[in-house]
């Protein structure tokens, strides 16, 4: 049975966006061979050379094998460190998006190419496959970079049909759509939303002081039952915003916490047991 590395990278490879080269783009290495995948109904664009007739008669419509070939990947990982991305219950979420983010380049092989955007960019070009995807885990940002500052660093220097998976808590979605929107454009754009720590509930009551992660702001308020029902229904509704709007922008979504693994989320947001 595949690994789970072999399953998301056959995911990602299904991914592609047609007509996209460049340094680590989607392209076929030489003496590789073609793997039997599935047959599907045909699609418009689909090589006719693919049509299976035998199943086109059965099923009384067109039927195209899909195959699985090896290809190159160009592999790359945008992480939020804004202030906000420091909150969590027993781990942060830009730990937990360091987690996924390990995952994301488990995928990679030896013609693939590996990119770290953050502070600075990462762009490996001879330092390939496992051996880069190694040097982009162990890769951080500097706490409080503005996310803003990744995006445009990525639309720059990624080359197009880059798998980029982009990890945030997206407060600011608004003020970023159009930076996501340029990467949805030029990439095969995968975003991860990391959830509010505290979105099943508030665990507080009484008189108690309350810091805004991103500002270092602090307030006091009184919590009552009705303060907190108040604070998971305006969790729920942003966190459904966000949704949307990623969504809008031509992302895909998929959401991470605490209590979910990274395998998990992709698997399910790629569709693949």
């Amino acid at each position: 049975m595949p690994s789970y590395a072999e399953r998301l990278r056959v995911a990602l490879l299904a991914a592609r966006r047609e007509g996209t080269r460049g340094i680590g783009s989607s392209s076929a290495r030489r003496s590789d061979g073609y793997e039997f995948a599935e047959l599907r109904g045909y699609v418009e664009g689909d090589d006719p050379r693919r049509i299976d007739w035998a199943a086109t008669a059965r099923a009384g419509m067109l039927q195209t094998r899909v195959m699985l070939e090896e290809r190159s990947l160009s592999l790359a990982v945008a992480i939020d460190a804004s202030h906000s991305m420091d909150v969590g219950r027993t781990r942060s979420n830009y730990d937990l998006a360091c987690d996924a983010a390990a995952v994301w380049y488990g995928a990679a092989q030896d013609d693939d190419r590996c990119a770290r955007i953050g502070t600075r960019a990462l762009v490996l070009r001879h330092a390939r496959g496992r051996m880069g995807a190694a040097v982009c885990v162990r890769e951080r940002d500097v706490a409080g970079a503005p996310y803003e500052a990744a995006l445009r660093l990525a639309v720059a220097t990624l080359p197009r049909g880059t798998r980029l998976l982009l990890a945030s808590d997206f407060h600011d979605v608004a003020a970023l759509s159009p930076l996501l929107r340029a990467c949805a454009n030029r990439f095969d754009c995968t975003a991860l939303l990391l959830r509010d720590p505290w979105h099943a509930g508030l665990p507080l009551a009484g008189f108690v002081r309350l810091r805004d992660a991103e500002t270092g702001a602090s307030a006091s308020a009184f919590v009552d039952r009705r303060a907190r029902e108040r604070f998971a229904a305006g969790v729920a509704a942003r966190e459904r915003a966000i949704q949307d709007a990623l969504r809008r922008a031509g992302c895909r979504l998929g959401v991470l916490d605490e209590l979910t693994s990274p395998e998990a989320v992709f698997a399910r947001t790629f569709g693949f047991a």
